[in-house]
């Protein structure tokens, strides 16, 4: 919290970054603190400040005081201040950049107008373009300036001063803005709609292509005066009222003058509104209470204003107070085996295993990471090029460091590098991962690399048609999801580079975790902003290594995955803390593990059968089974046994089934060791699949045990008589 005693504050967020905030009280003095409350610099002005805006990059603050006739501006990359002479005699009122280019512009109360140039220094004094108080303005995006006045009219000019456009309004004007009115046809691109509160009574719509029909519109007497009013989305507008009352208008001139929706947020008054594009939500305050952010404020509030990614709201008194509050934490977080590291403030990062038992760790970073690690007894942040690295245990570890190039392996005080690839090579590295024993990195130009950490030798190398996007390798490193450049997804075997396309992979995938549970090795899940895509890799099948695809499961709003143990997904939330998703392709644990806690249907648990079978879980399929009593189930399993080849488990399954044709059959073919032709042969042949049965006979080049197939004309076969 910031305080200045006894006024009103004015304050400005840095554009885009929002790195710094510019804060001016009753004093003579610009403050400017970092986002983490600290202060920065402080700007000493001959009189108070009347006006300060960002230029749109957040490069360069620009101030203006009302007993001097030069601009101040600070210098946000270099820490520095410096002057221009306005040139103007008159004292100056108000002040803002422009969106779209370096062009400021200063008004004053004369009504005098300056333009200044701040790339060429080049300044365009415009004399008597009103003859009152200038007393706010908007630049649109194609540089078009519009200025309201005290004498009652807005003029709207070009980047050289030239009034393009005036008209003529009923009272002081307001909070004028650019925008773009809904209309059936849009005659000409870009911000054509100028809007003014008048009066704080009505609202003022002027569109510079039909500049003779120009709109206002009058709102019921029990909403109060205008406070606010914000566009968004497609030609809507919000407005606030001193009444606490909300009202959204449509600009399409068939719903001009309808509200689309009101309600009464505040019970007694309301003093601010502000809007956050990039969070897609409002803030108010009012009623000595702050709505959308569930926080305790003082009385008297004043003003809002959100930070442009929306991660910070700044909150202002009647009295002098600065609150800035945290609305979104950016979601960054990492997880070695069932060990969690993720941001739980801007300079904190929690650290927890809830697998093991493990109570939470919080350690106080030094800067406000753009990217985590973790190893079992270290944690690395890191922004840009640089990582700090935090012991959390006695011994070293192997922690994986996302930057472009480089992974970094700490063993107790000592850290040795290494850099990848060698110089030789001209392929950049874009994504890269590390086990415990490997190192793993894929280039824009196909390659995967697999190194062993031990004496970081290159082991493997295998090269794809196209470049890589990411890579996944699973904790032991014997298996490595990737995405390439087409937004495919593969799953390869560093041993013998034998690789298979991952089926239904959406092209907006982001990340892949595996399953973290000891007995579950093959499963793993792939994820969007919106599902998570269960999938199970089958190594040994009649038809060969192959990956499944079970089910998806959806995620909730702004919720990122972390760790994968048991079907239940651990993600982070943007509040800083975790939450568990329970996959819907694991819903079978909840009968098996938890009997009596639902009664699911013959369907319901046929389902979970089926999810059971295609993750390989035969233990909690044969529960199942016997839940289900019929023969169905028990079809379905044995069945399964025979595409993975379990042919002990087989046995067991069609005795509970009564099969006894197939046991004996089974029984018969206990002792071959040839799996993969002969065995899985025999296999396909009793599920009737006698295009592969034959195909893998063939591979053998034997007939075994004297025993022939006969095949009738048709394809069937006549070995069972």
């Amino acid at each position: 919290m910031i305080t200045w005693l006894g006024s009103c504050l004015q304050y400005k967020w840095q554009k885009t970054l929002g790195n710094y905030i510019a804060v001016a009280g009753s004093d003579s003095s610009v403050k400017i603190f970092d986002r983490h409350g600290q202060r920065k610099n402080e700007l000493n002005l001959p009189g108070r400040c009347v006006g300060m805006d960002w230029d749109k990059d957040g490069d360069i603050l620009a101030v203006i005081s009302d007993k001097s006739s030069s601009v101040y501006l600070w210098d946000a990359n270099v820490n520095k201040t410096s002057q221009i002479d306005s040139g103007m005699r008159d004292q100056m009122s108000f002040i803002l950049w422009s969106k779209a280019g370096p062009l400021l512009a200063v008004g004053t109360n004369k009504g005098n107008l300056l333009i200044y140039n701040q790339q060429t220094s080049r300044k365009i004094p415009v004399l008597g373009k009103h003859t009152k108080r200038i007393t706010c303005g908007c630049w649109s995006s194609q540089n078009l300036l519009a200025l309201g006045s005290e004498d009652c009219s807005v003029t709207i000019s070009n980047q050289e001063g030239d009034t393009v456009r005036q008209t003529s309004v009923r009272s002081d004007p307001a909070d004028v803005q650019f925008s773009v009115m809904k209309t059936d046809e849009r005659s000409s691109p870009g911000e054509s709609t100028v809007s003014v509160a008048v009066g704080k009574k009505t609202l003022f719509l002027f569109n510079l292509n039909d500049p003779d029909n120009p709109i206002e519109l009058a709102f019921q007497q029990r909403y109060g005066h205008i406070i606010s009013y914000r566009w968004y989305g497609d030609g809507y507008i919000l407005i606030g009222f001193s009444q606490g009352y909300f009202v959204v208008i449509s600009t399409h001139i068939r719903e001009i003058g309808q509200e689309l929706f009101q309600a009464h947020n505040h019970k007694d008054s309301l003093t601010s509104v502000a809007i956050s594009s990039a969070l897609n939500k409002a803030a108010s305050c009012g009623d000595n209470s702050c709505n959308k952010i569930n926080v305790c404020v003082p009385k008297c509030l004043d003003q809002l204003s959100w930070t442009d990614d929306g991660q910070l709201l700044a909150v202002s008194t009647q009295r002098g107070a600065l609150h800035v509050f945290l609305t979104r934490l950016p979601i960054l977080g990492h997880s070695c085996g069932t060990r969690l590291a993720y941001l739980t403030s801007l300079l904190e990062v929690t650290v927890s295993n809830r697998v093991e038992g493990e109570a939470p760790v919080a350690v106080a970073v030094e800067v406000e990471p753009n990217f985590i690690a973790v190893g079992p007894y270290h944690v690395a942040v890191g922004m840009n090029n640089r990582a700090w690295f935090y012991a959390l245990g006695d011994s070293g570890v192997c922690v994986c460091v996302f930057t472009e190039f480089v992974s970094v392996f700490c063993v107790s005080d000592y850290s040795y590098t290494w850099l990848f690839p060698d110089g030789d090579r001209k392929e950049h590295i874009v994504s890269h991962a590390l086990t415990n024993d490997f190192l793993f990195y894929g280039t824009d130009s196909g390659v995967i690399v697999c190194i062993l950490v031990e004496d970081w030798q290159m082991l493997n190398e295998y090269r794809h048609p196209v470049g890589i996007k990411k890579v996944f390798p699973d904790p032991n490193g014997t298996r490595l999801a990737f995405i390439d450049d087409k937004s495919d997804g593969f799953l390869l075997s560093p041993v013998n580079d034998s690789h298979v396309e991952i089926p239904s992979f959406s092209p907006t995938i982001t990340g892949v975790l595996w399953e973290t549970w000891p007995s579950d090795k093959g499963v793993f899940v792939s994820f969007d902003d919106d599902k998570v895509y269960t999938y199970a890799m089958h190594k040994n099948t009649i038809y060969g290594p192959r990956v499944v695809f079970v089910g998806s499961t959806k995620l909730p709003f702004s919720h990122k995955p972390l760790l994968l143990y048991n079907g239940e997904l651990t993600c982070q939330t943007q509040s800083g803390k975790t939450s568990s998703v329970a996959l819907s392709t694991h819903t079978f644990l909840t009968h098996t593990h938890s009997p009596g806690a639902h009664t699911y249907t013959p369907e319901e648990l046929g389902k979970q059968l089926t999810q059971a079978l295609m993750l390989k879980r035969f233990p909690e399929a044969w529960e199942l089974c016997k839940v289900l009593g019929g023969p169905a189930g028990w079809a379905e399993m044995g069945r399964s046994c025979l595409i993975h080849m379990e042919v002990e488990l087989a046995v067991r399954v069609f005795r509970m089934s009564g099969n006894v044709g197939m046991v004996m059959s089974l029984q018969g073919i206990k002792g071959i060791e040839d799996r993969r032709s002969l065995l899985a042969g025999h296999l396909a042949m009793f599920l009737n699949d006698y295009n592969l049965a034959q195909d893998l006979y063939l591979e053998t080049g034997i007939i075994h045990d004297g025993l022939s197939l006969h095949f009738n004309d048709d394809g069937t076969n006549n070995n069972n008589k």
